[in-house]
């Protein structure tokens, strides 16, 4: 299209090439940091993503042996329950389904207040420090998932995508104008690295779809731990 405009419309001058060499370098610049920064804010929370599957397993695992704390029909009940909610944590990682992902939803719900409902009403039984210590064990396993949720929500916003996109096509626009040679098939090189780039990104970005996604591989550790014992 760059290359269109300048033999149809306006051929650029001698004397206009280096200052237009100069706004293409600097557009090209301004391109590869903001391409930068928007990587660099999909890798950080791809790995905050990555750090609540790890607390979030953590906090299951230890609030499961602190279920012995409660008294032994309490324990039961909440260790039936825990297990039950892990099995629904490992498919909110697994399944890309919209439709199956409202129903993990809603189980998630009722669990949490099973198992929230189990420790309360333990904890008005024998109100003693032991049994205090799992009711915030399980309080934290209920703030993991709402921190894990969070963390899949935050994604880069539609602006930046809008302002990369943008100057991604003047930068081919003004190369394309600036060219000596038409129809250079080299001129392709630019647009298929910044679609690769933006592919990257999104991707990365994406925690449920694409090819870079978070494993729950604690999760999947712990329950295979957990069903041995």
């Amino acid at each position: 299209m760059g290359s269109f405009i300048a033999n149809r419309f306006r051929p650029i001058k001698d004397d206009e090439r280096s200052d237009l060499d100069l706004v293409i370098s600097a557009s090209l610049t301004l391109l590869a940091l903001i391409i930068g920064f928007t990587f660099s804010m999909a890798v950080s929370r791809y790995d905050q993503r990555k750090n609540y599957e790890e607390e979030e397993a953590n906090a299951i695992g230890t609030e499961y042996l602190r279920a012995d704390l409660l008294p032994p029909a309490g324990a039961e009940r909440v260790r039936g329950l825990l297990l039950q909610y892990l099995d629904q944590r490992l498919l909110f990682y697994t399944v890309r389904d919209a439709s199956r992902l409202k129903g993990i939803d809603t189980e998630t719900a009722r669990l949490q207040a099973a198992m929230w409902s189990a420790v309360q009403s333990a904890a008005g039984a024998q109100p003693t420090p032991p049994v205090a210590l799992a009711v915030m064990g399980m309080n934290d396993v209920l703030n993991r998932q709402g921190y894990t949720q969070a963390a899949w929500w935050n994604r880069i916003p539609l602006a930046a995508w809008v302002l990369m996109f943008t100057l991604a096509v003047c930068c081919c626009l003004l190369i394309g104008y600036g060219a000596h040679r038409r129809g250079n098939l080299f001129f392709m090189v630019l647009p298929f690295l910044v679609a690769m780039a933006f592919f990257l990104i999104a991707d990365i970005d994406s925690p449920r779809y694409g090819v870079i996604r978070v494993a729950p591989q604690n999760l999947m550790s712990l329950s295979q731990s957990l069903q041995a014992h």
